[in-house]
């Protein structure tokens, strides 16, 4: 099935055309979900509630621009108004949680579930900023709009992320659990 036909079998409410592109396209999304939602089962409920959302939206997707980026902004979506249930989007880190470690090297090639672990050991504001504009490529005043923060702490929360990112991957900062 062509994606367009899958739009339109969806836009009629065709069962079959609905998991087909459940099947094509939930992979690719859990991953979007998993990277703002620390927990598995979080990002397989953003998952779900983001198909929903799709399936009953449909109707709006106006065949401008990429479905698939249409869909993941919805999932974005999603996930963030599922961390802001779950989780503050403040600012602090307690000092509790991290530990400073002897140096390393950041060289080191990182598996994609490597990485996705080291993004979710982010507090979860530095962790959505981070998503959002190193990997969905919004800029700071999307952000800022989509997080209801100034587009200064946006900026602000993504160095600390950044900075926060490249002393775990160097061994300068490891997380202990208490």
């Amino acid at each position: 099935m062509t994606e367009a036909e899958l739009i339109a079998g969806c836009q009629r409410a065709d069962s079959k055309a609905q998991k087909h592109l459940y099947e094509r396209f939930a992979p690719q999304m859990l991953g979007v979900c998993r990277r703002y939602l620390k927990n598995e089962m979080d990002a397989e409920e953003a998952l779900l509630n983001g198909f929903m959302k799709i399936y009953r939206n449909i109707g709006q997707f106006e065949n401008k621009g990429s479905f698939e980026g249409w869909m993941r902004r919805i999932m974005v979506n999603e996930a963030l108004a599922f961390l802001r249930k779950k989780e503050p989007l403040h600012l602090a880190i307690e000092d509790s949680h991290v530990q400073v470690a002897g140096t390393g090297s950041a060289d080191q090639d990182l598996a994609e579930g490597e990485l996705l672990a080291l993004l979710g050991t982010l507090p979860a504001g530095y962790r959505a900023v981070f998503n959002l504009y190193a990997i969905e490529g919004y800029a700071h005043q999307e952000i800022a709009d989509m997080l209801g923060i100034t587009e200064g702490t946006s900026k602000s929360q993504l160095s600390k992320a950044r900075a926060m990112l490249q002393r775990r991957l160097t061994g300068q900062e490891v997380i202990t659990t208490n």
